[in-house]
């Protein structure tokens, strides 16, 4: 992206403290010349949201992509044959990958709304944001906080398109995209300085998305390099698929035969990326039973999926 390589030569490399200060982490243009918080209206800001730039990847229909093949099993128009063949391959052996997209989807918003409501958080970053629909990040924390700032993150081209066109920012707050992928986190922090400001705290947002990152410790190293780059009172929030059950691990093994692999994890495993966080009430549990809406039926019932929301001390 135009001035990726100026940037890069400001910024720090990582120690693997989390104590140090964020502006130590940040680009030189998040210490010392913060986001203007003035208005910018309804728009997205930044190189990537304009019709000029094309996106660092190409569309390539033939090979599955995982915002697709969840907007194909979301019930959405978005996808491709390609996506369509592996999530029927998979829902052919897991049936319940339906139920687990829709509770990820709920579990995000009681996440940003506990975030943006009584965190007092006005700063998110989305990463893996798949293809917009109903209640997206900015416009759940956009409705309790007009003034909050989000920076998606995803590498589908056509995420982009539709980002460009349905991720519109409040006329108080400000909404971008970065085309980029979660292992180049210096990257993403880069570009999302033009959004967000460093200074301040910030909502990482990873649902769905460190199961791409095969290797484990690739995957906390990852979390902890985006964690070094936000100051304290700062959240992390994760969602991922977990290999809890014969069903959802073969239909892990049948999407990665159709080109989609995704890595499942242990619930022990999701718990250690929150390692030396302050880990919110109720902890890190089934993806429907973080903070559900109040039930005549008690608590849902689990599913194979685990997430919590946690705090930078």
């Amino acid at each position: 992206m135009p001035g990726a390589n100026v940037m890069a030569a400001c910024l720090d490399r990582p120690t693997g403290r989390r104590g140090r200060d964020a502006k130590d982490y940040a680009p030189c243009n998040v210490a010392d010349r913060r986001p203007s918080m003035e208005s910018k209206g309804a728009q997205m800001t930044g190189s990537s949201a304009t019709d000029s730039q094309e996106p660092g990847s190409k569309l390539d229909t033939g090979i599955p992509h995982s915002a697709r093949i969840w907007n194909y099993w979301l019930g959405g128009k978005d996808n491709f044959a390609a996506d369509r063949e592996v999530g029927d391959q998979v829902l052919a052996v897991f049936p319940k990958i339906v139920e687990n997209a829709r509770a990820s989807r709920a579990f995000l918003i009681r996440a940003v709304r506990y975030l943006a409501g009584e965190a007092g958080i006005r700063q998110f970053l989305d990463l893996g944001t798949g293809l917009p629909t109903a209640d997206n990040t900015h416009e759940v924390a956009q409705r309790i906080a007009p003034t909050s700032r989000i920076a998606y993150v995803d590498n589908d081209p056509l995420v982009l398109v539709h980002a460009r066109a349905l991720l519109v920012s409040s006329p108080e707050g400000v909404t971008d995209y970065l085309d980029a992928d979660v292992r180049d986190p210096d990257k993403i922090l880069r570009e999302a300085a033009r959004t967000l400001d460093f200074t301040q705290p910030i909502a990482l947002m990873m649902l769905g998305i460190l199961g791409n990152v095969v290797d484990y410790d690739e995957a906390r190293s990852i979390v902890n390099r985006l964690l070094d780059g936000v100051p304290s009172g700062s959240y992390l929030v994760i969602n991922d698929g977990t290999n809890t059950s014969k069903e959802i691990a073969e239909g892990a093994r049948i999407s990665g035969q159709g080109g989609h692999p995704y890595t499942l994890r242990s619930p022990e495993q999701i718990a250690r990326f929150f390692d030396g966080l302050e880990l919110q009430e109720p902890g890190v549990v089934s993806t429907p039973r973080w903070r559900p809406e109040p039930s005549p039926s008690g608590s849902p019932a689990e599913l194979d999926g685990f997430c919590g929301v946690a705090r930078k001390p």
